[in-house]
């Protein structure tokens, strides 16, 4: 069997897409170029460049070769024709609906979605005169009535942040497309490992590369990925923003993308065992996980995803003094916001994320007090369970 590149598994692609064959002083590894600007051997290398007719780096803002190699490899992966790095995940969303969002135009987001990025869209968008209307994740019915001749977006995550949501991308592409909307998926939860929403007719994949594809809680980073042509006018505005890694961030962004496929694999298997464990357990009132037949969204799922990842959202059947005394008595997890490193993270999003909201506005986004989010690591699936089989024994 001959050996087609561009028909490469998705774990070689982690390892090796993106990067080149051959380094300076023959390294293996990609290096860290840790400077602010390069320079030019005389004024045509200059005028060469300003015209287009070379490929190089300029300054420090614009680009850098290990940033370079970081979004070839995130291309490779995501199946795309360009991608973009910024400082952090939000970074990544601001940039997009500031580059791609003219002032007046209507934009449709799903209620399921981070904090951050809801009030991103209140507190900024709107004084842009952009106009937002939200619907319910895989509502497509809702998304068909929303649609207006000025929107421009539909964006949702896919799972979405905490109930696990997942968009039938396909049918939503098709609504969108017909009307001329472009379709942006933030796919953090579910890497390119588990899911290409670009093969599946998406537009723009957006990633927090702080999370699985960084994989070690040591850094932060975002990412854009899709057509050359949708990227360029999101690059150009990241150059006059300003919201860029740096090289030695984006080195160890590549170094954990190399183990990404392995650790997908170990991540999806414990989030499995540890949504199917919750449950059947006598104290735990529902659990939210893509890979569970009692997901609204499950077939779906199982139709789009290789693997659900690490994330369950379950609540406990008590109020919010046992729901404490629950995540305190874990021994393996850190009681931490975040997720998708190597490291299990726990949380009581009534505590970590929503405590200065009101309860109306809690209850209004399904946060109740004894919600809790588990996002699994790579320890022992039969440790990760003991463990929250003791905790669940102080409710």
């Amino acid at each position: 069997m001959a050996y087609d590149p561009s028909k490469r598994g998705r774990a070689t692609s982690s390892v090796h897409g993106g990067e080149l064959r051959q380094q300076e002083a023959n390294a293996i590894t990609t290096p860290i170029y840790q400077t602010s600007t390069f320079w030019f051997q005389n004024s045509q290398e200059v005028m060469d460049y300003q015209e287009g007719k070379t490929d190089r780096e300029e300054y420090g803002r614009y680009g850098n070769p290990t940033w370079r190699a970081v979004e070839r490899k995130l291309s490779e992966l995501e199946a795309g024709e360009e991608s973009v790095l910024f400082a952090s995940g939000m970074c990544a969303a601001t940039t997009t609906f500031l580059a791609l969002l003219p002032t007046g135009s209507h934009l449709i987001v799903t209620n399921d979605c981070y904090r951050r990025t809801r009030q991103f869209i209140d507190e900024f968008l709107g004084r842009m005169g952009v106009e937002v209307s939200i619907i319910e994740p895989s509502n497509l019915a809702a998304f068909e009535a929303a649609l207006r001749d000025d929107t421009v977006l539909f964006f949702t995550e896919s799972p979405t942040n905490p109930y696990l949501r997942v968009t039938d991308v396909p049918a939503f592409v098709e609504v969108a497309h017909a009307r001329g909307v472009k379709v942006v998926m933030d796919s953090t939860f579910a890497t390119p490992v588990n899911q290409r929403t670009l093969e599946e007719g998406a537009d723009l994949v957006i990633h927090s590369a702080t999370k699985y594809l960084a994989g070690h809680n040591d850094l932060l980073a975002g990412t854009v990925t899709g057509s050359s042509e949708i990227v360029e006018p999101i690059r150009k505005a990241l150059g006059v923003l300003g919201g860029i890694i740096d090289s030695h961030c984006a080195w160890l962004l590549l170094r954990g993308l190399k183990t990404l496929s392995l650790r997908m694999e170990r991540h999806n298997r414990n989030g499995d065992a540890l949504a199917r464990f919750l449950e059947s357990h006598p104290k735990v009132r529902r659990v939210w996980y893509p890979g569970l037949e009692s997901h609204p969204d499950h077939e779906i799922a199982k139709r789009a995803m290789l693997g659900f990842g690490g994330v369950v959202t379950f609540e406990i059947d008590t109020d919010l003094a046992g729901a404490i005394r629950f995540i305190d008595a874990t021994r393996i997890p850190y009681q931490a916001p975040s997720l998708g490193g190597v490291e299990s993270l726990i949380e009581l999003p009534v505590t970590m994320s929503f405590w200065d909201y009101t309860p109306e506005q809690r209850q209004s986004w399904g946060i109740t007090d004894s919600l809790v989010r588990l996002a699994c690591g790579v320890e022992a699936q039969e440790d990760l369970i003991a463990d929250i089989d003791q905790a669940l024994s102080h409710v």
